[in-house]
Order: structure tokens, then C-alpha cells, then sequence
């Protein structure tokens, strides 16, 4: 079984109206603004699943700072996993600065079948993952409706990119130590974090946190699994694309030019992905 955890998708109106809505927010302009930045719907994804041999896709919409798109978009997501049973599992974007609306719509997702929240982009919408005033409502209601939480990290040294952010391996750290109960999934390998985890606190901290690849190619030779493997065990290892800013088909071949035993390519391609969502083949 295949699984890619992290993926993204957007109402058609949306895709069509890209000017209109990139006028609405200054962190939709730094990652879709250019007419070629690649955007998806659901169809959209489920046709390259098909074309790549994915079986099962985590899929999301996108970080705005306007709660009411948020929630529409949030409502898509719901939409597109009641269509395509069995192939798609959502997360709900919030935006932690709402408070109570937050809260709201992490319940209301929850009871639209939803499994978690994500991708949390504190960066683009205004707050620190570390700002535990901010975080700790949202975190609890995680904890409450048994989701897991999906956010975003980059690593604080290396070139700029578009989206890099600065939700560093200290601001994940900071959030694993506060909530230890809360399962949390950080995209992009972390920002480095796993390479702490030789840290026998840092490695305590982190026991229930989970790391995907998503665009990793950009960042890392393909031995990055391997390593976070060994050094944080082989079962914290998420296959992910960031779809569609990376096709599926491109993630494939990166991770398996990454060398790993057949026991850890299961796991990292969607056994530990399938364990995590409850999925059974």
C-alpha cells in the first residue's frame, strides 16, 4: 500500500480565480502567485494517483489567513474524501490566531470525517509554533477529537526557496515538549530536527512525532530516509510529495533511489502512514 501524506488541493473556483484570491493574501502571492506555481484539485489527484500507483493520499488546502476561506476550503477537503472513500484522507487547515472560531472548526471538521489538522503554516499566517498561548487550544482539541496535527518546518541554515518559512527545529521542539500526547506529523523532514534526535532529551521529546519528505528532493540527497531511519527509527519514516509542486510519480523514483532495505521501503512508502490513519489494504 502505497501512501503519500501530504498533499495539497483547491476548490476549482479557487484554481480559476487565482488573480482575484491572490489579492486576498500576501503569503498565497509568495507561493501561487506565478501563474506556473502548479495547483490541483481533487480529480486532479486522484487521476495522479492513478498514473503514478499511489493507493491512499493525505490531502489538505492551503494556510490562508482569512478563517472563512479556510472553511470553504476545509469543506472541499471533506467533500473530496466522502467521493473518493478509501483513496483520500483529509486535514483541516485553521488558522490558531481565530481562537475560538479555530477550536469551531476543528470540531465541525472532525465531525466531517477529517482526521487531523494541517498543514499548520505559522509563518504565512502570522504566529509561532512555539507560542504555546496561541497553540495550546488548538493542540487540545486535537488531543480531544484524537486527531493528529500536520505542520509545516524548515531548516534554519541553506538556501532560500519559496515558502522555506522559519519554523525551525527549535519552534517543533518547544511543541513536542508542551503536548507529548498529541501525534505530530512535521512536513519536510523537520527542518533537521531528526539529526538532534542523537540528543537523548530531544529523542524523549519527539516519541510521538512522525516526519515526511514531502519536496524533499529540493532539500536533501536521497539517503535523507536512510539517515533519519537509523536515527530515529525506521517507523517515523512518511512518504510524502507535496503534491502538486512535486509529482508523484518524481517522489517515487527519489525515494526509491534511496537504497533502503525492502522491510523499511514498506514502512516508508505507507505502512507507517496506514498504521497512523488507521487504513487497512
Amino acid at each position: 500500500m502505497i501512501v503519500d501524506f501530504h498533499t495539497h488541493v483547491f476548490p476549482p473556483e479557487i484554481i480559476a480565480r487565482r488573480e482575484d484570491f491572490a489579492a486576498r493574501d500576501p503569503w498565497f502571492v509568495e507561493l501561487y502567485g506565478d501563474p506556473r506555481a502548479r495547483m490541483a484539485d481533487a480529480d486532479q489527484l486522484i487521476a495522479a494517483m492513478a498514473l503514478a500507483g499511489v493507493d491512499h493520499s493525505v490531502t489538505f488546502s492551503f494556510g490562508w489567513s482569512d478563517p472563512g476561506l479556510i472553511e470553504e476550503c476545509n469543506s472541499y477537503v471533506a467533500e473530496a474524501v466522502r467521493r473518493y472513500p478509501g483513496k483520500l484522507s483529509g486535514l483541516a487547515v485553521i488558522q490558531p490566531l481565530a481562537g475560538a472560531r479555530a477550536v469551531a472548526e476543528i470540531e465541525r471538521c472532525a465531525q466531517a470525517g477529517l482526521l487531523g489538522v494541517g498543514e499548520l503554516m505559522p509563518h504565512g499566517q502570522g504566529y509561532a509554533l512555539s507560542d504555546l498561548h496561541v497553540m495550546a487550544p488548538i493542540a487540545e482539541a486535537c488531543l480531544a477529537h484524537n486527531m493528529l496535527l500536520l505542520t509545516h518546518a524548515s531548516e534554519p541554515v541553506g538556501h532560500l526557496y519559496r515558502g522555506k518559512g522559519n519554523v525551525s527545529p527549535h519552534d517543533l521542539y518547544t511543541f513536542a515538549l508542551a503536548f507529548p500526547e498529541l501525534r505530530v506529523v512535521a512536513a519536510h523532514w523537520g527542518g533537521g530536527l531528526p539529526f538532534y534526535e542523537l540528543m537523548p532529551e530531544v529523542h524523549t521529546a519527539a516519541a510521538n512525532l512522525w516526519y515526511d519528505s514531502a519536496a524533499s528532493l529540493y532539500l536533501y540527497r536521497p539517503e535523507v530516509f536512510a539517515m533519519v531511519g537509523a536515527l530515529c527509527g525506521a517507523e517515523k519514516l512518511l512518504w510524502a510529495s507535496d503534491y502538486p509542486l512535486v509529482s508523484q510519480q518524481r517522489m517515487l523514483a527519489y525515494l526509491n533511489a534511496a537504497g533502503l532495505d525492502e522491510a523499511t521501503l514498506a514502512l516508508a512508502s505507507g505502512g507507517n502512514a496506514a498504521a497512523l490513519l488507521g487504513l487497512t489494504p
